[in-house]
């Protein structure tokens, strides 16, 4: 199925969440643009030689996704495989005070690059001309990895500098979103310089990414203009943090985690992550994600994650940072913890199997998911709930 479609039907299905890999596999000749509804999609989308629209489809988050498992692994049916779960944070506490939650994909990340297992990592911070926006960064130093940690609410294109990465020659690790993960595995399938190089895979648990104006609706509230914006910081700085706008005049506007979040209608939330079927980062070698009782901050900690140690590299990495003291690890988490921490993965996953359907009754190609255990959760649903599922993506399929 992956094979009939294209990059263009995939855009005007919005099903494109904006990786980046059409920049990175046309050398740049196609560009990732922000689009007027706030969403960074291809430019142009119809620019794909046929060899390069083959190799976008069978790797693109929109059109495919895969596990990635290792043989001795243990299961579950929403989290997928799994070494270890546990409760972990940066040892530093700069470290765990800037990043988001705990700090551990930072402190992982610079703790790779210290060793030598990678020369350097392929990740996102803000834009430095236009800092409530984000741009991929390739960081040599720890003190790099460091001045771009924290969350990036809004679109990010991490995949549009997988190529860059990969033409250096050298290895390196990835932090990013699951779909950009998913997107990287796949490749892996057509391209042996993927396994090759990028060696170490770290990635969020994701509630998915909003568009840019969500962002903008804050400016709006403040009322400032993005031109004013000297600072734009999502989270980090405390767990969760505040979301925290400063201009270039020196002013200093600030809204709470709950503020910021408490009104779903308006995360303005891609069409994509509504149908995502791997939220959880199961091409990942680790994947760290909040970990609030019952899914939500009751007020500030010092910040710590859960993290799901997915392959033997992961679990070689986390030991190794944890006895050179650059990360705590804890007492162990359930997968039915992790359902308390995180409830709205576990209702999501398991209204796939409908939302797909109701796509297809619009005649779009779902995401063809390998893996990912998607029919199985969807037989969790009763009649209810299921035509409910799959009468509100069929709403959704027929919007403009």
């Amino acid at each position: 199925m992956t094979g009939r479609r294209t990059i263009a039907e995939i855009v005007a299905n919005d099903m494109c969440i904006g990786c980046g890999l059409c920049e990175a596999l046309t050398g740049g000749r196609v560009k990732m643009a922000m689009t007027g509804a706030g969403s960074l999609r291809p430019s142009p989308v119809d620019g794909f030689t046929p060899a390069e629209e083959a190799r976008l489809v069978a790797a693109c988050p929109g059109a495919v996704a895969e596990a990635r498992v290792e043989a001795g692994c243990k299961s579950d049916p929403v989290w997928g495989a799994y070494r270890t779960m546990a409760r972990a944070w940066a040892a530093h506490s700069k470290v765990r005070y800037e990043g988001a939650t705990g700090g551990v994909l930072t402190a992982l990340g610079i703790h790779a690059l210290r060793t030598g297992r990678v020369d350097f990592v392929l990740h996102v911070g803000a834009d430095p001309d236009r800092p409530m926006r984000s741009r991929w960064v390739l960081s040599d130093t720890p003190e790099s990895v460091q001045a771009n940690t924290a969350s990036r609410y809004g679109p990010t294109a991490p995949l549009a500098g997988l190529a860059a990465a990969l033409d250096r020659g050298r290895p390196f690790a990835i932090i990013a979103k699951p779909c950009d993960l998913g997107a990287v595995h796949a490749l892996s399938k057509k391209d042996p310089r993927v396994d090759e190089l990028c060696t170490v895979r770290l990635v969020l648990v994701c509630g998915g990414q909003s568009r840019l104006t969500k962002s903008t609706a804050v400016l709006d509230e403040f009322g400032l203009d993005e031109t004013e914006v000297a600072l734009f910081r999502y989270r980090g700085h405390g767990n969760p943090g505040a979301t925290v706008v400063e201009t270039r005049a020196g002013e200093r506007f600030t809204k709470t985690y709950l503020e910021m979040w408490e009104d779903e209608s308006g995360w303005q939330v891609e069409t994509r992550c509504k149908f995502c079927p791997d939220a959880l980062g199961e091409a990942a070698d680790v994947a760290s994600a909040d970990i609030w009782p019952g899914g939500a901050p009751t007020g500030e900690d010092e910040g710590f994650n859960g993290i799901i140690v997915r392959t033997k590299v992961g679990e070689e990495l986390v030991a190794s940072a944890v006895k050179a003291g650059e990360l705590v690890v804890t007492d162990e988490i359930t997968t039915r913890q992790f359902d308390d921490f995180q409830p709205h993965q576990v209702r999501k996953k398991e209204a796939l199997a409908a939302r797909y359907q109701g796509l297809a009754d619009s005649g779009i190609a779902p995401i063809e998911t390998r893996g990912l255990r998607i029919g199985e959760l969807g037989r969790r649903l009763g009649g209810e709930r299921y035509d409910r599922q799959r009468a509100g993506a069929r709403r959704r399929a027929a919007r403009p």
